[in-house]
């Protein structure tokens, strides 16, 4: 069973690296870009076929390790097998 983790910064925490990003996007020509939020993906396969306890799994895992939960949300997604 495969799963992407997405994890971002919650409304409201400052992202230096996404203003970063859009001042280099400004300075390369790219038009348009009002904003940009970096955030991380972690793209997990998973041995077994309950989905139940593969997103169990992840969440402990998110809580303790993929993400910062006092400045971070999480989001799981399970791929159907």
């Amino acid at each position: 069973m495969k799963a992407r983790v997405i994890v971002t910064l919650k409304n409201g925490v400052l992202d230096p690296q996404g203003k970063a990003i859009e001042g280099a996007l400004a300075s390369l020509g790219v038009a348009g870009v009002g904003g940009v939020r970096q955030g991380k993906v972690f793209d997990i396969e998973l041995e077994g076929s309950d989905r139940a306890l593969a997103e169990e799994r992840l969440r402990a895992a998110c809580e303790k390790l993929l993400a910062n939960t006092v400045i971070e949300n999480f989001q799981i997604e399970i791929a159907s097998p």
